[in-house]
């Protein structure tokens, strides 16, 4: 490949990682807030972060990416940039799948535990964030870290928006050479590479707060 073709795949590879970070701090966010929602004591609360949960988990992120980018301008008046579409998107999505995380992990924390919190006069924003939290978040990580090499590979759906992420590059690149295989076998190991430092990264953060817990 020509320089400036492998320039065209470098800035769709970093138009991948910041539709990346940006997508997963979001449903970070939405998996937190929902989660612990679904374990509130108010049934009304439990219901509506369920109904939450059940829509996005049913729906196609394709078919999320469509809405958001095609249809919500025609409810709102107004177009959002295919980053923010994407990263509002997958977000919403993701966090729904994250949200189960979160409240599998909570509800798995002893419940004696959650008693010595009431027998100590906690809150229970106090016994979330002292007792419970540092307790569940540990056991989050692998399956946060399966979820976030998910959302990795779901980027690729903002390509039909005409974004220049990574798979749309590759797809340009493609069409340019006529060349399928040498550009999509660049365009896997490119993933490869990146879902590879993200499962180091969580597998780091799964040792550090498991320690930070024994201690």
């Amino acid at each position: 490949m020509t320089s400036g073709l492998w320039e065209l795949v470098l800035t769709g590879t970093w138009t991948t990682i910041q539709l990346l970070v940006l997508s997963a701090l979001l449903a970070a966010a939405v998996s937190f807030v929902v989660g612990i929602a679904r374990t509130h004591r108010l049934w009304i609360v439990r219901f509506l972060a369920s109904f939450y949960t059940e829509v996005f988990r049913g729906t196609s992120a394709l078919v999320m990416i469509f809405w958001v980018f095609f249809v919500l301008p025609l409810a709102f008046g107004w177009q959002l940039v295919p980053l923010w579409a994407g990263t509002l998107a997958l977000g919403l999505t993701y966090g729904a799948y994250g949200s189960e995380i979160v409240r599998g992990a909570l509800n798995s924390v002893d419940p004696a535990q959650r008693e010595g919190g009431i027998a100590l006069s906690f809150t229970p924003w106090q016994r979330m964030r002292l007792i419970l939290l540092p307790q569940a978040v540990p056991e989050m990580i692998p399956p946060f870290s399966n979820l976030l090499v998910e959302l990795l590979k779901g980027t690729a759906l903002v390509s039909v928006m005409g974004m220049g992420d990574l798979a749309f590059s590759g797809n340009l690149v493609r069409l340019a050479l006529q060349e399928s295989a040498e550009i999509y076998t660049y365009v896997l190991l490119i993933y490869f590479v990146i879902a590879f430092l993200l499962t180091r990264l969580m597998r780091g953060l799964e040792h550090r707060l498991k320690a930070g817990v024994a201690r």
